[in-house]
């Protein structure tokens, strides 16, 4: 097939499942979409839950093998929407609707480029596709639950909305639940160790504290306090005041790291971690595949936001077509000229690339 029927094909598929729901844990009818992609394509795939994936034609366990992966699980739409989020339909060049962007955009161009070398002798390297689930709430049976699975992988690339330039480092995410405690007490009488007005001095700490070690791909570790959570009843002090604060951090360090500081530095009762396995992700710029990204005239940069690489042990490049800025947005739309030049530019790099 040629590479203008394969992206019209791909530009179809993705209007297909615009308008098949699928948010996280709930995927099953888009798997079964990208089901029907490889069976008309007549490449043998499995499916692992609301996972498809599959393996070239001319698979050899002595080559590395390079993972393509991106997901097919989207966000609810938000209250913004004007337009029907499971309509898709295009204008001015846009293609619009829920996941169109991210990831859906990613997806298909990278199933397009899978299919377009999946038949193919002699390549230096073996592929595998994943087209992943529960991407978008870090689920237990996303891409992590795929790793013992598939075959063992020496270097990826993530699918997530990036320009199609080279996101050659992303940030890590621990979300922390703290706790600011004072004394109960109604509020008719003095309290001078109220949990909320205690509060405001625990928000100005985490507003002002600054991480000491700095990344030239990522910056700062940002964090922010997103949730604030206190009382029952007006005439009521509480005894605490719930917090949670959201840290994306760099790869200056581990995410234990920062559980470590902000327990001996927060001025908070107690502050827990949900999770520590979100790490910060990065490649060596001196990977084959970051310098065969650079040769076709991809730039490289930090990404802020997380993805699938967070799963991984390999190196890993996120690449894909649309822009991140217009992930979870109201009207969602990737322009489907983003689209052919995002499958060009796959098939391009990994002509190049030399692992």
């Amino acid at each position: 097939m040629n590479i203008e029927k394969l992206t019209a094909n791909a530009i179809s598929l993705l209007k297909n499942l615009i308008e098949t729901q699928s948010f996280s844990q709930k995927e099953e009818n888009t798997a079964t979409l990208i089901e029907g992609w490889f069976n008309e394509n007549e490449i043998p795939f499995q499916r692992t839950k609301n996972n498809i994936w599959a393996t070239n034609k001319h698979f050899n366990e002595s080559k590395p093998t390079l993972l393509l992966n991106s997901h097919h699980d989207t966000v609810k739409p938000n209250s913004a929407y004007t337009n029907d989020p499971f309509k898709a339909f295009v204008k001015e060049g846009k293609l619009y609707g829920l996941g169109s962007n991210d990831a859906g955009g990613c997806l298909v161009s990278l199933i397009a480029t899978f299919t377009h070398f999946y038949a193919q002798e002699n390549l230096n390297y073996n592929l595998v596709i994943v087209a992943s689930a529960e991407e978008e709430n870090s689920g237990a049976n996303g891409l992590n639950s795929m790793l013992p699975i598939i075959p063992q992988i020496d270097v990826a690339i993530v699918g997530e909305p990036t320009l199609m330039n080279l996101a050659v480092a992303e940030k890590g995410l621990v979300v922390f639940d703290a706790v600011v405690s004072g004394t109960p007490s109604h509020a008719a009488h003095p309290n001078n160790n109220n949990a909320i007005y205690n509060t405001i001095e625990v928000l100005q700490w985490f507003k002002d504290f600054k991480f000491e070690k700095t990344s030239e791909a990522l910056g700062d570790v940002k964090m922010t306090v997103t949730q604030i959570n206190a009382g029952t009843q007006h005439n009521v002090v509480p005894a605490h005041v719930d917090l949670v604060i959201d840290v994306r951090v760099n790869d200056a360090y581990s995410n234990q790291e920062i559980a470590n500081i902000l327990q001996d530095k927060s001025p908070c009762t107690k502050i827990t971690p949900r999770s520590l396995r979100l790490n910060s992700s990065a490649i060596s710029l001196n990977h084959a595949l970051v310098k065969a990204g650079i040769a076709i005239g991809r730039e490289t940069y930090g990404s802020p936001t997380l993805s699938d690489q967070a799963s991984l042990s390999c190196q890993s490049l996120k690449l894909g077509p649309g822009d991140s800025t217009r992930s979870h947005s109201a009207d969602e739309f990737i322009y489907v000229s983003e689209i052919e030049e995002g499958i060009q530019i796959y098939i391009e790099l990994l002509n190049k690339v030399i692992i």
